[in-house]
C-alpha cells in the first residue's frame, strides 16, 4: 500500500493563547496516524500565519526548530481567513498526496482525519468536514448559519449543508482549482466547482478551547455576501424580476388613474403619491445597492492583484540560522 503523505493547513491570526496547547493535539494525531501507516513520516503540519500581531509566528518558528512535522509561512500582513486557507493549500499543493485544512481553535473534532484518509484510499478526491449538530452554538448563530445555508442552496450555489473549512482535498485536485483565479473567495462553495469523488465526514464542534472568536457577527455577514454574490446572480434575477412586478402594478396605476378621471373621481391628496415615491425611491437604492456590489466585485477582479504575498518561511528561516552558526 503506497503511503500517502498528508499536509494539515491551519490558518492562525492572533493565536498566541490557543497555539501552544491545540499544536500538541495536532502532532499527537499526525504521530497517531503515522504509527498505524495511514500516512507516511514525511506529512506535516503546514501553520499560515495571516499578518497576526502578537507572538504567534515567533511560536510557530519555535515549534518548527522543536519538530521537523511542524512547518509554517508568513503573509505579508493580514488578507483574512479565506486568503490564508487558501495560501496553504497552494504552498502544499505540489509537496504532498492530500492536505487536510482545520482551523487553530481546537474546535473541529481532529479524530475524524482517520476516516478522511480512509475515505481518500477508497477513491474520495474531495472528503467535507460536516458538522452533526449545532447545539454547542448560541440560539441566533445557529438559527442564521442554517438559513444561511438554505439561502445559498435556494440561490442556486452548491454548498455542502453544516459544512465551513474543514475538509481533505486532494493535490488532484488542488492543481485543478490552482486554475481558479478568483480575488473574492468563498472556498466551501469553489471546491464543490471543481468536481471529483466526493463525500463527507460528520463530526460534532467542540468549545474553542482558549482565547475569543475572530469571527464577530459583522465578519460572518461579510463573508456570507460574499459566498452569495461570488457563488451566484440570481439575485440579479430577482431585481429583474421585482422590476418587472413593479412596472406592471405602475402600469395598472396608470389605467386606474384614467379610468378614475375620466369617472369624475379622482383621488386628492399627496399622502399616497409620497408613499409611493418613498416606495419607488427605497426599492430602487436597494437595487443600485446590489449591482453595485457586483460591479464593485469585476473591478477588485480585472485588476489581478495577488490573493496573498508569503514573506516568511520557516524552512528558509532553518536554513538562514544555520548559514549563521558556521
Amino acid at each position: 500500500m503506497k503511503e500517502i503523505e498528508l499536509y494539515i493547513v491551519i490558518p492562525c491570526y492572533n493565536e498566541e493563547t490557543v497555539l501552544p496547547i491545540t499544536s500538541k493535539m495536532f502532532l499527537d494525531k499526525l504521530t497517531s496516524l503515522i504509527r498505524t501507516n495511514k500516512i507516511s513520516d514525511s506529512s506535516r503540519i503546514l501553520f499560515v500565519n495571516d499578518g497576526s500581531k502578537d507572538k504567534t509566528w515567533e511560536i510557530i518558528c519555535n515549534l518548527a526548530k522543536q519538530d521537523e512535522h511542524f512547518i509554517g509561512i508568513s503573509q505579508s500582513r493580514n488578507r483574512g481567513h479565506q486568503n490564508a486557507v487558501l495560501a496553504g493549500l497552494m504552498e502544499a499543493k505540489d509537496k504532498c498526496d492530500i492536505t487536510i485544512s482545520i482551523d487553530c481553535d481546537g474546535q473541529d473534532d481532529i479524530n475524524a482525519m482517520d476516516e478522511m484518509v480512509e475515505q481518500y484510499r477508497q477513491g474520495c478526491e474531495i472528503v467535507y468536514g460536516v458538522r452533526s449538530r449545532r447545539d454547542t452554538d448560541p440560539f441566533f448563530k445557529r438559527f442564521t448559519a442554517e438559513g444561511f445555508y438554505k439561502l445559498l442552496n435556494w440561490m442556486g450555489a452548491e454548498v455542502v449543508y453544516n459544512h465551513a473549512d474543514y475538509r481533505l482535498v486532494s493535490s488532484r485536485v488542488l492543481k485543478e482549482f490552482a486554475n481558479f483565479k478568483e480575488v473574492n473567495l468563498f472556498l466551501r462553495g469553489m471546491f464543490s466547482i471543481v468536481g471529483f469523488k466526493s463525500t463527507s465526514v460528520y463530526y460534532e464542534r467542540h468549545e474553542r478551547i482558549a482565547g475569543k472568536s475572530h469571527y464577530p457577527i459583522s465578519k460572518m455577514l461579510a463573508l456570507a455576501f460574499d459566498g452569495i454574490t461570488s457563488l451566484s446572480v440570481k439575485p440579479i434575477r430577482i431585481i429583474t424580476a421585482l422590476g418587472t412586478v413593479i412596472a406592471g402594478l405602475s402600469f395598472l396605476g396608470v389605467i386606474w388613474s384614467i379610468v378614475m378621471r375620466l369617472m369624475g373621481n379622482a383621488v386628492a391628496g399627496w399622502s399616497s403619491m409620497i408613499c409611493i415615491i418613498c416606495l419607488l425611491g427605497g426599492v430602487q437604492l436597494v437595487c443600485l445597492g446590489v449591482l453595485g456590489e457586483y460591479i464593485g466585485k469585476i473591478y477588485m477582479e480585472v485588476k489581478h492583484r495577488p490573493r496573498y504575498i508569503i514573506s516568511e518561511r520557516t524552512e528558509e528561516k532553518k536554513d538562514t540560522d544555520g548559514d549563521t552558526k558556521k
